[in-house]
């Protein structure tokens, strides 16, 4: 995986901000790379909606998160940029968290410095452990990688709770702890995302939907100079309204034709899966025609 890792820097050393859409799932995954893009970064929130169905309140397990990143790894051949939580307890805690977040095969993790439970970082509520408690934590993700491509991102949710100078302070120990990318949560004003983007090392913007954070194109984004931005929900913000067309026609009708919504033909969807490569693969492995997977 050490390649994909530093295709990954090598996007980031670019002048350009990577855009990196938020998926809960490989299937996602595969639309994210079907649609072009270089990097793909896997939403707690968005796994937890879809793996539980529940908000994003620390309710996934360490485990849990680590087997859907390296699902997502397999589905796609993109960096992933994986939500790591909290790192799930103190600095050997992070330890065992990042070494099985890099056998899963991501190319960075993002921890963040919430109370566990945690909460997604724009809903009210959240508290935040102490400073010098977080920067051991982003030592010890440093110290426990085995490769050095492995970026470890530090996230900070003081601004709702300490104020702006507290979180620029934070980040600033917590790339004196050896982050390579450096994130505040929930800015909430054009002048705090300037400050921020102006910051002397990798930072990264979160374009999220809950209209705490002006949202910025990435023209903007690469002029206030971040590296990184992520769009962890609106994949899947898209697909909520899809569906309940889509059910509420056929409840209302009885009738699966003339969906007020598109709808994927079959032949495109298992394309997307990958059904030509299975195929190949069946027919490289000696398995008859008329055994072969088709549409």
């Amino acid at each position: 995986m050490t390649a994909v890792r530093r295709r990954l820097v090598g996007l980031l050393d670019r002048p350009e901000v990577l855009p990196a859409p938020g998926v809960p799932d490989p299937l996602s995954a595969r639309l994210v790379a079907e649609a072009g893009f270089e990097a793909v970064y896997m939403s707690g929130d968005a796994t937890t909606a879809v793996r539980l169905g529940m908000p994003d309140v620390g309710l996934l397990t360490m485990s849990e998160m680590v087997d859907n990143a390296g699902r997502i790894v397999d589905a796609v051949d993109l960096p992933v940029i994986a939500d790591a939580d909290t790192g799930y307890g103190g600095p050997v805690n992070v330890r065992r968290t990042v070494r099985d977040y890099e056998r899963a095969g991501v190319a960075a993790i993002q921890m963040e410095d919430q109370v566990w439970p945690k909460r997604c970082g724009h809903l009210a509520g959240k508290r935040v452990i102490p400073a010098a408690e977080m920067a051991a934590k982003v030592k010890a993700a440093v110290d426990a990688r085995r490769d050095p491509d492995l970026l470890v991102i530090a996230r900070t949710d003081a601004l709702a709770v300490e104020g702006f100078q507290a979180a620029l302070d934070r980040v600033a120990l917590y790339g004196e702890a050896g982050a390579d990318i450096l994130f505040v949560e929930a800015p909430t004003s054009l002048e705090q995302l300037r400050t921020i983007g102006g910051l002397p090392a990798r930072t990264m913007y979160n374009a999220s939907a809950s209209g705490r954070t002006p949202i910025l194109d990435t023209g903007e984004l690469t002029r206030l100079g971040f590296a990184l931005a992520i769009y962890p929900g609106q994949a899947l913000f898209a697909a909520i309204p899809a569906i309940r067309a889509a059910l509420g026609h056929i409840r209302r009708t009885g009738d699966p034709r003339g969906m007020p919504v598109p709808l994927a033909g079959f032949a495109d969807y298992v394309q997307l899966l990958g059904i030509d490569e299975v195929r190949a693969f069946e027919a490289a492995h000696g398995l008859p025609e008329d055994q072969q997977v088709g549409i």
